[in-house]
């Protein structure tokens, strides 16, 4: 049945842009908007849902996204659904249903006209810089949910169908028939768009923003995570410590398959892409100057690589480092020592941080000053060895024992290359300890403060680690502090933690070992200070 209710801006008095609407615009989005021509489409209280913008900026850049999703509920609703794999699945399905991808190309084509159009009423002329390039993937596929759905808004039901579904879907969170601006913006801000002198205050609070605001990016094998820090208010100079402005994670299984094709899936592409678009919307919002995007372990070696490098540098305008298990490890390092007690040490004392990740666990020795004195990068990680070994549920006694034949494999090679006597800290980083971590502090759900810098026996660590890997799927995710993402493979993590903890502790003779919050995501953030 068709939606009469949609809010589409389609007769000109509405489509008009009123100075009100630009401040309104500017308070949606955290920035003044520029060239804007008209309002695609209105919340019914009157508000812009879509500004309709011109194809080349007035500082002479093009601008494909003539319809451009600006309400913070709807454009959150809509992250929600790419976060979930939306987008992949409408690929599959253009992939198969020839009708929906005849509808998809013909929202290309419209998109196409509207923008000549737009480009007309604007002055803009031609932009043979995106001529036939639409938005949002079309005509052939989907890579951004926001465009079609603000294209589905501007022009009513029945121009872009995926769009049109990608609207039934977010019911949950907004509808065109409700309003839901009250606290979605605040409307008591200042607005940089009307007064040229506060827009030029504007402009220059951007500047120093971005002087001091960075951005990393750590991609791995099963999740990706962004952090955008600042030195903390009042702090300043190169050694001021630095405050999190923004930290999220997202599980979107990378490296899913990996190890069998050599290759990243599709789908698996999808997941991560529609993350790295939310988290460029952050580093935009946050005006972070300096972004570092570290890719690990399973975007070493696949032979797709190229496409993974092209999607991320057209979405975050970085290209994404594929880092060497070397410099995976130093990155680690220096975020996770800030956890470490290092009292007492001596001069020939070092701290071991291992990284566990989902590829790859990577073990790195330094000195209490920060100095890496070694590392070993190896192919062991939390979805590896689930993939290799953990196939049942619960694990069969068979495949534990397999896995940790295998884990003792690696450790005699670790053990050759490292001075692991000389170890006097341990402290592990990554999702798979700090989630034994709360499993032994019996935690209800995931308290950061509580975990980091934890330090516990490592009978402790152990026993939990145990308790996680004999627990079948469903028992796992009744624990609140346990994300789903990890569901399946923290089983084969909790395993290696313990057995490499155990391993340590024998040679060294460290009792007791500590769990950071803090790991290579802090270490890139800190390495865009130097």
């Amino acid at each position: 049945m068709t939606d009469t209710s949609r809010p589409a801006a389609s007769d000109a008095a509405s489509r008009a842009v009123t100075d009100e609407d630009r401040d309104t615009l500017s308070l949606q989005l955290g920035r003044p908007v520029r060239d804007v021509v008209e309002i695609g489409a209105r919340c019914v209280c009157g508000n812009p849902l879509v500004a309709t913008t011109a194809p080349r900026l007035s500082n002479g850049i093009p601008f494909p996204t003539t319809f451009y999703l600006t309400h913070p509920v709807l454009t959150a609703a809509v992250s929600r659904l790419e976060a979930d794999g939306e987008m992949a699945r409408m690929n599959e399905r253009l992939a198969t249903d020839p009708e929906l991808a005849a509808a998809h190309r013909a929202a290309h084509e419209a998109y196409l006209a509207e923008r000549a159009r737009v480009g007309a009423d604007a002055g803009t002329g031609e932009v043979p810089e995106i001529d036939g390039i639409s938005a949002g993937g079309m005509p052939e596929r989907v890579k951004c949910l926001h465009v079609l759905v603000g294209h589905a808004l501007a022009g009513g039901p029945g121009v872009n169908r995926l769009g049109d579904e990608a609207l039934a879907l977010v019911a949950e969170w907004w509808t065109p028939d409700s309003c839901a601006c009250e606290g979605a913006w605040d409307a008591d801000a200042a607005v940089p768009t009307r007064d040229l002198s506060r827009h030029v205050k504007h402009l220059e609070r951007v500047a120093e923003l971005e002087r001091i605001t960075v951005a990393g990016v750590d991609c791995g094998t099963n999740s990706i995570r962004l952090l955008i820090s600042r030195p903390a208010e009042g702090a300043d100079g190169a050694a001021a410590p630095l405050a999190d402005v923004v930290r999220e994670m997202r599980v979107v299984r990378l490296g899913e398959g990996v190890d069998a094709t050599g290759a990243f899936a599709e789908a698996a592409l999808e997941r991560t892409f529609a993350a790295v678009d939310e988290y460029a919307r952050l580093v935009q919002r946050h005006h972070a100057g300096r972004v570092r995007f570290v890719a690990t372990s399973a975007s070493r070696d696949v032979s797709n690589r190229a496409g993974f490098v092209a999607g991320v540098a057209e979405r975050l305008g970085v290209e994404p480092e594929v880092v060497s298990g070397e410099e995976e490890a130093r990155l680690s390092f220096s975020g996770a020592v800030s956890a470490v007690d290092v009292a007492g040490l001596g001069a020939e004392d070092l701290i071991l941080v291992v990284d566990l990740g989902g590829g790859s666990t990577e073990f790195v020795v330094g000195t209490a000053d920060g100095a890496v004195v070694d590392a070993v990068s190896t192919d062991m990680g939390c979805v590896r060895f689930t993939e290799r070994f953990l196939h049942s549920d619960p694990p069969s006694a068979d495949e534990v024992a397999a896995a940790r034949a295998a884990v003792g494999e690696i450790l005699d090679d670790v053990a050759a290359r490292l001075p692991l006597e000389r170890v006097a800290r341990v402290v592990g980083v990554a999702g798979t300890v700090t989630t034994v971590t709360a499993e032994a502090l019996g935690l209800e759900e995931h308290d950061a403060e509580r975990i980091h810098g934890t330090h516990l026996p490592v009978e402790r660590f152990r026993a939990a680690a145990e308790a996680l890997l004999a627990a079948s799927r469903s028992q796992r995710a009744e624990r609140g502090f346990l994300h789903p993402g990890r569901t399946d493979v923290i089983g084969a993590g909790s395993l290696i933690w313990a057995q490499l903890l155990e391993r340590v502790a024998a040679v060294s003779g460290v009792a007791e070992a500590w769990a950071s919050e803090h790991d290579i995501l802090d270490g890139i953030v800190l390495s865009l200070r130097s």
